[in-house]
């Protein structure tokens, strides 16, 4: 019979003779050894001749459609106004003008200044208010979860926002988009959350010491710990205004390594670390917005993750499986953080301390990845069952995606003149309906806080 599906008719000596040895533990470190020099290829091709991660220039074009919005010709009118202003580089002679990231943004606080007050040059900040939150989380892997946090933080930065960018995810995915070299867990958050486990201990020890009981065990790396700031983990990046603190394999352990800690002492908030420790360096003083990205598993990291949060934003693709895996990821996060507030509301109670609430500014969650000639139908009956949790917007799978990936770009960091106009436009505007519905969001919680500090104030 012919035209037979592929599976009949396989032959078991063919299939042996094709067969390699068995593997062994040892043969692992090879076929990752592999990957990596594969991986080290990639990235190297968007290295500079330093060998550093540099950013494209911007078009005249695109910065006068995309980041300030103004004619072209007034653009170019300004500058020959203006010869204190970058003038930009022309790659031929009379060619178009292009601007590092960093010469856009002193153009954009000029205009900010000086144009039109009708226009938004500059993204609505409040003074005062310390930088929100923004953690990026699904324990459903593949949903873009990584990519959707790497496309806001770049978005905002051309936004003209200071961002900072947190990996969590100990595959460290987020750390390579930005050509981040992290040496081991000491150059990711993990000294943090252990220097808010050591400032604990400390306490812990002296009340125990004041009651004449020994002292819990303090190693060498609490110690270490306690002499390490957010600032000296945090890295530049080849984003003038987006700044890293990476992950690497290492910083894994923190899983097995949390729990210890919290075992031995009973009385550590292990979920306030990562949030405690962005607030008491000055980092929420320091940028505009933190992007967390966390892993793809509901553990201590991002429970870590989670709570510093001020915005949950949750990718989810328009699929059975991926809304079914998406609803028990809320039961999760449900059942967890009401057990943290039940054990420890039960001691507040006990004693007569106050109690312990979490909240999020908002909830949201965003279909990423979207089809519309297969998903539209499941994304309308997500879009029913889930009401305002669920973004209106779907974030639709373009080819700029792909080529991006293959290049380790962000959708920003990748050349129009790879494409053409038209081609470039289509591809990223998916993702600026997806900015533009997360800063719609932004700025009414940013409102919010504002009227409330005003009216606190006038009290």
């Amino acid at each position: 019979m012919d035209n037979l599906p592929p599976y009949f008719n396989i032959s078991p000596d063919r299939a042996q003779a094709e067969l390699a040895p068995p593997v062994h533990a040892g043969d692992l470190s090879a076929i990752a050894k592999a990957c990596a020099n594969g991986c080290n290829d990639l990235k190297s091709r968007g290295l500079d001749e330093t060998g550093q991660r540099s950013l494209r220039p911007f078009s005249t074009w695109e910065i006068t459609k995309y980041l300030i919005p103004i004619a072209p010709a007034h653009f170019r009118r300004v500058l020959r106004q203006n010869p204190d202003l970058p003038q930009g580089v022309s790659e031929t002679e009379g060619g178009a003008k292009w601007f590092t990231l960093d010469e856009v943004l002193r153009l954009r606080a000029h205009f900010g200044q000086e144009g039109s007050k009708a226009k938004e040059y500059l993204p609505y900040r409040p003074k005062g208010l310390p930088a929100k939150v923004v953690a990026v989380a699904n324990f459903k892997g593949g949903v873009g979860k990584t990519s959707t946090c790497a496309h806001l933080a770049m978005s905002a930065a051309l936004d003209g926002y200071k961002v900072l960018v947190v990996d969590l995810d100990s595959q460290g995915s987020m750390s390579s988009i930005f050509g981040a070299r992290i040496e081991d867990e000491w150059d990711t958050a993990f000294p943090l959350i252990a220097r808010h486990y050591a400032q604990h201990l400390r306490g812990e020890n002296q009340r125990r010491i004041d009651r004449g009981d020994p002292p819990l065990p303090f190693d060498e790396s609490l110690t270490e710990a306690l002499g390490i700031s957010a600032q000296d983990v945090i890295k530049k990046t080849h984003w003038p205004n987006i700044d890293l603190i990476g992950a690497q394999l290492n910083l894994y352990w923190s899983e097995f390594q949390i729990p210890v800690w919290r075992m031995a002492a009973r009385g550590w908030k292990l979920w306030d670390a990562l949030g405690d420790a962005l607030a008491d360096n000055g980092v929420l003083d320091d940028y505009d917005l933190i992007f967390l990205d966390t892993p793809p598993a509901l553990g201590y990291l991002t429970i870590n993750g989670l709570s510093a949060a001020d915005i949950l934003l949750v990718p989810v693709g328009a699929s059975f499986m991926e809304f079914d895996s998406t609803g028990r990821f809320f039961d999760m996060l449900h059942a967890t953080f009401s057990s943290i507030e039940e054990g420890e509301n039960s001691a507040a109670r006990a004693l007569g301390r106050p109690e312990i609430g979490f909240e999020w500014d908002a909830v949201q969650t965003i279909i990423t990845r979207f089809d519309a000639s297969q998903q539209t139908e499941l994304a309308s009956l997500m879009q029913a069952y889930m009401g305002r949790t669920l973004s209106p917007y779907r974030q639709d799978f373009t080819a700029l995606i792909g080529q991006a990936g293959e290049s380790v770009n962000g959708i920003y960091e990748a050349d129009y003149r790879d494409f053409n106009r038209d081609t470039y436009a289509r591809g990223r505007a998916t993702f600026d309906e997806t900015y533009a519905g997360f800063k719609r969001l932004l700025y009414g919680i940013w409102r919010r806080d504002e009227l409330q500090a005003d009216a606190t104030a006038a009290e």
